[in-house]
């Protein structure tokens, strides 16, 4: 028991310094670039409305039958932490550029600086405001997740409250004495880390939801620090693949393909709509981009070996069928990520 505290606690404490970095960032981005006080008072707004949403949403979500609630949290914990564990690997590979929080930092800064100033509400800087209120309500929205979803599933909401609380306090305590971004935090490696973890929590709870109420996994909370080996093995296993692939010579006719300059294709310039259907737009991507995160086969993968896991008899199709669908799936993803950047 005392190992899954260990693991849930090292889970939630990476993934809410992961985002905090992010949105320490931006609001440091905000404030350097223009106001501080506009910036703080985003930080302010967004953490109050941060604090509605938990209260509105927290106690309905803790009233769920237990199976239900592991299936969603199961299913939810699988999309974010594969799309996590993907952009991982890719970058540990070489298929896609690190994470560069220093870069990040600099083109927030240069857009701040070219937005026009704006009064509003009382705020001397709205852009300032807004863009510190947004980076802190998307961030933190994502540690509200992740905190609700292990605390209340495992009951161990103090725990996971005191893992973010930790996290978060430390980084906006850092960011905010040195006033930089935090580009040495191995922000690519955490969030492998974090990926895995979150991978190997999602297989668990799906898995043992959609096998029903009196369902336990072989060693029960104990079998949660197999599947994270398993994931990390894995994972390991499929970057090397990837950097052997990698060093491959592209063959000519791929070569000469890629390098074929597609026909300009003239198109008549649309309308742009309205700011309220370019903020109905945004929040719909949002969601959907959280739901399914960045491959919707890997969404209907762990869909379909959920269906499975709860209609199957014999134990090896109960517990083997939602870690063999997350590695087929994810597999087939990084392996066409890899052919269109080859």
């Amino acid at each position: 028991m005392q190992g899954t505290s260990l693991a849930l606690f090292i889970s939630v404490f990476l993934a809410c310094a992961v985002e905090a970095v992010e949105a320490v960032t931006i609001v440091l981005a905000a404030g350097t670039a223009r106001d501080w006080k506009s910036a703080w008072r985003g930080v302010i707004a967004g953490l109050l409305t941060l604090a509605v949403i938990i209260a509105a949403f927290g106690p309905a979500i803790s009233h769920l039958p237990i199976s239900f609630l592991r299936i969603v949290v199961g299913g939810l914990l699988l999309v974010f932490g594969l799309t996590w564990l993907r952009k991982a690997i890719l970058r540990a590979s070489g298929y896609k550029a690190l994470h560069d929080e220093e870069k990040i930092f600099q083109e927030e800064l240069a857009a701040a600086r070219l937005a026009a100033k704006e009064t509003r509400m009382g705020v001397a800087d709205w852009y300032a405001f807004t863009l510190s209120y947004k980076g802190v309500l998307l961030e933190g929205l994502e540690v509200a997740f992740i905190v609700l979803t292990f605390g209340t599933i495992d009951h161990r909401v103090g725990l996971a409250s005191l893992a973010a609380l930790a996290a978060v306090a430390i980084v906006t305590a850092v960011g905010v004495a040195l006033r930089a971004p935090l580009a040495k935090v191995p922000e690519n490696t955490m969030k492998f880390g974090v990926g895995i973890l979150l991978t190997a929590f999602g297989i668990f709870w799906g898995a043992e939801g959609s096998a029903g109420k009196s369902a336990k996994w072989p060693g029960d909370n104990w079998a949660v620090l197999a599947l994270i080996l398993g994931v990390a093995l894995f994972s390991l296993i499929i970057v090397e693949i990837l950097k052997a692939v990698r060093k491959r010579p592209v063959p000519v006719k791929a070569a000469a393909v890629a390098q074929k300059s597609e026909p300009e294709i003239s198109k008549a310039t649309k309308p742009e709509p309205n700011k309220v259907v370019r903020g109905l737009i945004s929040f719909v991507e949002f969601w959907v981009d959280f739901i399914v995160g960045d491959d919707w086969r890997i969404a209907f993968g762990i869909v379909v070996s959920f269906v499975i896991t709860s209609i199957a008899k014999p134990s090896i199709l109960i517990w083997g069928t939602v870690p063999l669908f997350v590695a087929v799936f994810l597999s087939y993803s990084l392996s066409r990520a890899v052919r269109s950047a080859r």
